[in-house]
């Protein structure tokens, strides 16, 4: 049984419930790891900032598995006195506990935070997000936590938990849960796709989330909606976002076993925001047709349906005279390069992350479109594929190394280098006052 597709999903339907909260000060938080994209989607709907919550559980010295208490940053310290008295741990055997577990929780913290200072809890509201509640542990520590450091209201919204649990939570000051499963089953049961979320999404997700909030403080204009476009009989999803005003939009077109809800390309379109450009995060395929592998493959149908989409934009208002970019990962890549060597299509330029441009093959000579290939250092196959396609292409095109980086650019910082490679490429080819159009 699945109520909701992924963590993207569950978190816009969580939203829609939040909306109330969207009048006070709000501050979002996220416990890592899944937690997290819950939450920005949460965020987002509320227009509030995002920030993580990291707790750590104090073990009793001669049995970590039972908690005497927990700790956040902070500072933070809350203590199960009832726990304490009955096993008999003294003052030094609990500051011997926290200094170990502290430098653990400011290890995460610094992961995740990249510099960023922790935001200012006193006197707000705090809405505290995960992905579901099992135990509802980690939640109540979260909660009592946020109260230390100074909220003046704690919530704490999840997708999915036990209706028992849900019961004896006291120590939020309102529990928001759009399933309150009487017969529960584990968390995931209740997900489509509920793979591993890992640091670094955590990382893109804090970092789209701060780009979001200096645009909103600049008083950088837009749109933001969900559209569905109509194509050879099926309805595609797509998230567009459309500047004010807008000038250019970035088409996404994803790889196989991602979609518009993946952190990674999220994150690449916020970089691509912050300069000024409209986006499109597109899913070319249904989630039927996703089930037959050959259609992840088929690049002819793939690239079929990228134009269409760009032809559907130049059908908006808003839209109908802005330049189009691709922007193509994986075997997006390779229907991004097909569907710009079309003589209908109108593509100003093209940017391939981590791509396979040979799966676009004679039509690659056809491509008139700016391209820049963008490749893991550590990715050799693929790179070796990339230098290949580039001797059969005529068009201009670039080749940039990320040093150290494999196939999903998982590796710190990589993908924020792909990002901004990408940004400056298509800064130059499609704002106006750009060098060189072909």
């Amino acid at each position: 049984m699945y109520e909701f597709l992924g963590r993207v999903d569950a978190g816009r339907k969580l939203g829609l419930v939040l909306e109330r909260f969207r009048a006070e000060d709000v501050l979002v938080l996220g416990l890592p790891r899944g937690g997290v994209p819950v939450a920005a989607e949460v965020a987002k709907a509320l227009n509030a900032p995002l920030d993580v919550i990291v707790v750590r559980k104090l073990g009793l010295p001669f049995q970590p598995e039972v908690a005497m208490g927990a700790i956040g940053e902070g500072d933070a310290r809350v203590l199960n006195q009832r726990v304490i008295s009955l096993a008999g741990v003294t003052e030094d055997d609990i500051e011997a506990v926290e200094r170990r577990e502290r430098v653990r929780l400011e290890s995460r913290l610094e992961r995740y935070r990249q510099g960023r200072p922790r935001k200012d809890l006193a006197g707000r509201t705090a809405i505290i997000v995960d992905d579901g509640i099992a135990t509802g542990s980690t939640a109540r520590v979260a909660c009592q936590v946020a109260r230390h450091l100074g909220a003046a209201k704690v919530i704490l919204a999840v997708p999915v938990a036990p209706a028992d649990a849900m019961a004896s939570l006291s120590e939020p000051d309102q529990v928001y849960s759009l399933i309150s499963a009487r017969n529960f089953q584990a968390v995931g049961y209740y997900y489509r796709d509920f793979s591993p979320t890992t640091d670094e999404e955590v990382v893109q997700l804090l970092d789209a989330a701060a780009l979001r909030e200096r645009l909103a403080g600049a008083g950088a204009a837009g749109i933001d909606q969900d559209v569905q476009i109509a194509v050879d009989g099926v309805a595609l999803h797509g998230d567009l976002h459309v500047p004010e005003p807008c000038s250019a939009v970035v088409v996404f077109a994803h790889g196989s076993g991602s979609s518009r809800h993946s952190p990674r390309n999220r994150y690449v379109a916020s970089v691509l925001q912050g300069a000024g450009l409209g986006t499109l995060l597109l899913d070319l395929l249904t989630p039927a047709e996703e089930v037959d592998r050959a259609n992840v493959f088929d690049i002819a149908l793939l690239a079929e349906r990228l134009g269409a989409a760009t032809r559907w934009l130049s059908g908006r208002s808003d839209t109908a005279r802005c330049r189009v970019g691709y922007f193509g990962a994986s075997t997006g890549a390779g229907a991004a390069l097909w569907a710009a060597a079309g003589p209908d299509t109108e593509v100003d330029a093209v940017v391939s992350r981590g791509g396979r441009p040979d799966l676009a093959g004679p039509r690659l000579s056809a491509v008139r479109a700016p391209t820049l290939l963008v490749v893991g250092g550590a990715d050799t196959q693929v790179l070796a594929l990339n230098r290949q396609a580039m001797d059969r292409m005529r068009a201009p095109v670039r080749l940039e190394v990320v040093p150290g980086a494999t196939h999903l650019f998982e590796e710190p910082g990589t993908l924020t280098q792909a990002a901004n490679l990408a940004r400056e490429w298509f800064a130059r080819y499609l704002l106006p006052g750009s060098q060189a159009r072909n």
